[in-house]
């Protein structure tokens, strides 16, 4: 049996259900119908997994590859460490 009720909703979604309803070329009874079907049939919300925490890497080794000690990369390291020092006391 079909019954008729009456519901409230806000002006701009109702505007938003009439749009996908017609752009779905269905009545916005439908898609209501579908919606609430979704709802209440819905399984329970399950509570969250525990939390898993990412694998902790156990290599061992040097640095990568393309990250060996270059005397020129070390310098530029130095003079790169020095420059924010000197930008940080500029802005104390």
């Amino acid at each position: 049996m079909i019954e008729r009720t009456t519901v409230r909703l806000p002006a701009e979604l109702l505007d938003r259900a009439r749009r996908k309803a017609a752009a779905e070329g269905r009545t916005l009874t439908s898609l209501i119908e579908e919606g609430l079907r979704d709802k209440v049939e819905a399984n329970p919300k399950k509570r969250p997994d525990k939390r898993v925490m990412p694998r902790v890497s156990k290599a061992k080794g040097g640095p990568r590859p393309g990250f060996e000690d270059n005397p020129h990369r070390i310098a530029q390291d130095i003079e790169d460490l020095d420059y924010v020092e000197r930008m940080r006391r500029s802005f104390e």
